[in-house]
Protein backbone atom coordinates (compact mmCIF):
# COMPACT_ATOMS: atom_id res chain seq x y z
CA UNK A 1 0.00 0.00 0.00
CA UNK A 2 2.81 2.44 0.49
CA UNK A 3 3.24 2.60 -3.32
CA UNK A 4 -0.24 3.97 -3.81
CA UNK A 5 -0.60 7.77 -3.60
CA UNK A 6 -2.80 9.33 -0.98
CA UNK A 7 -5.92 11.27 -1.86
CA UNK A 8 -4.19 14.56 -1.06
CA UNK A 9 -1.31 13.67 -3.37
CA UNK A 10 -3.72 12.73 -6.16
CA UNK A 11 -5.53 16.03 -5.65
CA UNK A 12 -2.25 18.00 -5.88
CA UNK A 13 -1.26 16.14 -9.06
CA UNK A 14 -4.66 16.79 -10.67
CA UNK A 15 -4.50 20.49 -9.68
CA UNK A 16 -0.97 20.75 -11.13
CA UNK A 17 -2.23 19.18 -14.34
CA UNK A 18 -5.12 21.64 -14.48
CA UNK A 19 -2.69 24.53 -13.86
CA UNK A 20 -0.51 23.32 -16.76
CA UNK A 21 -3.54 23.02 -19.05
CA UNK A 22 -4.76 26.49 -17.97
CA UNK A 23 -1.32 27.99 -18.68
CA UNK A 24 -1.20 26.31 -22.10
CA UNK A 25 -4.67 27.68 -22.92
CA UNK A 26 -3.58 31.20 -21.89
CA UNK A 27 -0.46 30.94 -24.09
CA UNK A 28 -2.59 29.73 -26.99
CA UNK A 29 -5.08 32.57 -26.46
CA UNK A 30 -2.21 35.11 -26.47
CA UNK A 31 -0.89 33.69 -29.72
CA UNK A 32 -4.36 33.78 -31.29
CA UNK A 33 -4.85 37.38 -30.16
CA UNK A 34 -1.64 38.45 -31.85
CA UNK A 35 -2.62 36.68 -35.05
CA UNK A 36 -3.90 38.80 -37.96
CA UNK A 37 -7.23 37.98 -39.51
CA UNK A 38 -7.23 36.65 -43.08
CA UNK A 39 -9.32 39.61 -44.30
CA UNK A 40 -6.85 42.13 -42.85
CA UNK A 41 -3.92 40.16 -44.28
CA UNK A 42 -5.51 40.20 -47.73
CA UNK A 43 -6.17 43.95 -47.49
CA UNK A 44 -2.59 44.63 -46.44
CA UNK A 45 -1.28 42.40 -49.21
CA UNK A 46 -3.44 44.20 -51.79
CA UNK A 47 -2.19 47.59 -50.55
CA UNK A 48 1.41 46.38 -50.70
CA UNK A 49 0.88 45.03 -54.22
CA UNK A 50 -0.62 48.38 -55.30
CA UNK A 51 2.36 50.27 -53.87
CA UNK A 52 4.78 47.98 -55.70
CA UNK A 53 2.83 48.42 -58.92
CA UNK A 54 2.86 52.22 -58.49
CA UNK A 55 6.61 52.23 -57.88
CA UNK A 56 7.21 50.05 -60.95
CA UNK A 57 5.06 52.38 -63.07
CA UNK A 58 7.03 55.40 -61.83
CA UNK A 59 10.29 53.63 -62.64
CA UNK A 60 9.03 52.79 -66.13
CA UNK A 61 7.95 56.41 -66.64
CA UNK A 62 11.35 57.67 -65.51
CA UNK A 63 13.15 55.25 -67.83
CA UNK A 64 10.92 56.27 -70.73
CA UNK A 65 11.56 59.96 -69.99
CA UNK A 66 15.31 59.27 -69.90
CA UNK A 67 15.13 57.42 -73.24
CA UNK A 68 13.09 60.25 -74.76
CA UNK A 69 15.62 62.78 -73.46
CA UNK A 70 18.46 60.79 -75.03
CA UNK A 71 16.56 60.63 -78.33
CA UNK A 72 15.98 64.39 -78.20
CA UNK A 73 19.67 65.01 -77.46
CA UNK A 74 20.60 62.86 -80.46
CA UNK A 75 18.16 64.78 -82.68
CA UNK A 76 19.58 68.08 -81.40
CA UNK A 77 23.15 66.87 -82.00
CA UNK A 78 22.31 65.84 -85.57
CA UNK A 79 20.60 69.19 -86.16
CA UNK A 80 23.70 71.01 -84.85
CA UNK A 81 25.95 68.97 -87.16
CA UNK A 82 23.68 69.75 -90.11
CA UNK A 83 23.64 73.45 -89.17
CA UNK A 84 27.45 73.54 -89.00
CA UNK A 85 27.64 71.91 -92.43
CA UNK A 86 25.17 74.46 -93.79
CA UNK A 87 27.21 77.28 -92.22
CA UNK A 88 30.37 75.96 -93.90
CA UNK A 89 28.62 75.87 -97.27
CA UNK A 90 27.35 79.40 -96.71
CA UNK A 91 30.84 80.64 -95.83
CA UNK A 92 32.23 78.94 -98.91
CA UNK A 93 29.61 80.36 -101.25
CA UNK A 94 29.27 83.75 -99.56
CA UNK A 95 32.91 84.64 -98.89
CA UNK A 96 35.44 82.43 -100.61
CA UNK A 97 33.79 82.09 -104.04
CA UNK A 98 33.40 85.87 -104.55
CA UNK A 99 37.05 86.37 -103.56
CA UNK A 100 38.08 83.70 -106.05
CA UNK A 101 35.95 85.38 -108.75
CA UNK A 102 37.60 88.73 -108.05
CA UNK A 103 41.03 87.13 -108.25
CA UNK A 104 40.04 85.44 -111.51
CA UNK A 105 38.85 88.76 -112.97
CA UNK A 106 42.06 90.46 -111.90
CA UNK A 107 44.08 87.66 -113.46
CA UNK A 108 42.10 87.80 -116.67
CA UNK A 109 42.26 91.57 -116.85
CA UNK A 110 46.01 91.56 -116.32
CA UNK A 111 46.40 88.90 -118.88
CA UNK A 112 44.13 90.69 -121.34
CA UNK A 113 45.89 93.96 -120.76
CA UNK A 114 49.28 92.36 -121.38
CA UNK A 115 48.32 90.87 -124.72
Amino acid sequence: MPDEPTLGEVKRRVEAGFADVKEDIQNLAARLDSRVSMERYQLEQAARDKEIKDVLERIRAMEEARREEERQKEIDRRAAVAQRAADRRLILTGLIVPVLLVLLQVYLSTRGAGS
